[in-house]
């Protein structure tokens, strides 16, 4: 092999390497681009996500505020109930001491 066989065998082994290699070079950048619009969209999808998530923070807050305000009216409530049946307990008792006291006065 002569130096201009050698030469030239070279430049088209250096070219061949060049084009392969720009060939993966423009393979990679073709399948990890990212549009523009695909950076946006995402942008708009991460602020609408974080939207979302303050929203339900907020509602689980005021559901957790309102589930005290139900719990502490229901023990009120409860309380409430307790008193008057001890009253309606009270009164029927007081009412059947009334009638055996009626009953032991019409007997005499």
């Amino acid at each position: 092999m002569s130096r201009t066989e050698f030469v030239i065998a070279t430049a088209i082994v250096l070219f061949i390497a060049f084009c392969l290699g720009w060939f993966a070079n423009w393979l990679l950048h073709r399948f990890t681009r990212v549009a523009a619009g695909d950076v946006a969209d995402l942008d708009r999808m991460s602020q609408e996500l974080h939207e979302a998530e303050e929203t339900r923070d907020q509602a689980i807050s005021y559901l957790e505020q309102r589930e005290a305000e139900l719990t502490n009216q229901l023990n009120q409530t409860e309380a409430e109930l307790r008193a008057a049946m001890e009253g309606i307990r009270e009164a029927r008792h007081e009412a059947d001491e009334m009638r055996d006291y009626i009953a032991k006065q019409g007997k005499a």
